[in-house]
């Protein structure tokens, strides 16, 4: 993979992406002083440099899922942004599976057997309705959390109390609650989520998710970062979420987008680094990288060349709960 950067067209683009986030975490791995930067205690943190990575519902519902929960599971990235579906399809795998199907397979004849499809990919509706099963009594206990004890519910702070709830080593925020990831997901109920909330808000009203709580909390990540670097896979919210969060420090250092989107439609999705530079999004001495590429093929790419070379230091060499669970016998 090394010759990609002089291979031309979109295998440079992956190779000057590998690059970028090479020097995102050789900054993340630079020690800071004590008292150094500007962080308050809410926002304190060692690294030299604040890695986003953000991401679309369709990653969770793929086999990505697995390479996003390595980087969670070994606390390689510090901020995670992602859609309703992106939150929901990780606990949904824990209590059902996912099936490879085909893109041409007939909606009519899907429907009629209660199975949803995802691009090329299949969901059976009993795994909506075991998630279900399993998050009502969940909602029940928030609610009576903030009615008796004044708890002050928002979108991270859910996803944080699920990813414990589930305990399962396999989730993406079982990971993130265990290694205290910030996870946002500013329209959550855009989804089964949103879904459930809804029958719940019948069946026992008055449970508040406060979103303005979230935003000053995701934007106070960018704010008081020594350095930043944002790592999106696919466009919309999840995209403008992370890059308006460093808007608000003039610009992120670094930044990866992986998206196939194009910018003549005038949409954030499609839109390059270097408008996300003209609003400030980026600083303008960056060297931002876009690849017009699947995630689903470059982001394993991306990770081998990156965060897995980097592991032992990332790491401090310590295995986690998973690890040792898998760990073979000594023969």
């Amino acid at each position: 993979m090394d010759s990609f950067i002089t291979t031309g067209f979109q295998a440079s683009s992956l190779g000057l992406a590998i690059q970028e986030i090479n020097q995102m975490i050789e900054k993340r791995l630079e020690p800071v002083e004590e008292g150094e930067g500007k962080e308050t205690d809410e926002y304190r943190s060692k690294a030299g440099c604040t890695i986003f990575l953000g991401y679309t519902s369709n990653l969770i519902s793929s086999g990505i899922r697995e390479s996003i929960r390595y980087l969670a599971e070994h606390k390689m990235v510090d901020v995670i942004v992602s859609t309703a579906g992106g939150i929901e399809e990780d606990f949904i795998k824990c209590m059902g599976n996912t099936y490879l199907g085909d893109f041409n397979l007939s909606g009519k004849e899907l429907r009629l057997k209660a199975i949803n499809r995802i691009g090329n990919l299949l969901v059976p509706n009993d795994n909506y309705c075991k998630f279900e099963d399993w998050l009502m009594p969940i909602l029940d206990q928030m609610l009576l959390e903030q009615n008796e004890q004044g708890t002050h519910w928002t979108p991270s702070k859910m996803i944080h109390r699920l990813g414990k709830e589930i305990n399962n080593t396999e989730s993406v925020y079982y990971w993130a609650y265990k290694n205290n990831i910030p996870v946002f997901s500013p329209a959550l109920t855009d989804g089964s989520l949103g879904d459930i909330l809804y029958f719940h808000s019948f069946k026992k009203p008055g449970l508040i998710l406060d979103i303005v709580e979230d935003i000053r909390r995701m934007n106070g990540q960018a704010v008081f970062a020594n350095r930043t670097g944002m790592i999106i896979l696919g466009g919309g919210l999840v995209k403008h979420h992370i890059c308006n969060a460093n808007l608000m420090r003039n610009g992120a250092d670094y930044a990866v987008f992986v998206n196939t989107g194009q910018e003549f439609d005038g949409s954030d999705s499609g839109a390059s680094p270097d408008e996300a530079v003209s609003w400030g999004k980026i600083k303008m001495d960056a060297k931002p990288v876009k690849v017009y590429a699947d995630a689903s093929l470059v982001f394993p790419l991306i990770i081998s060349q990156t965060f897995a070379t980097h592991a032992d230091k990332l790491t401090g060499g310590k295995k986690t709960d998973r690890q040792e669970k898998y760990v073979s016998p000594p023969p």
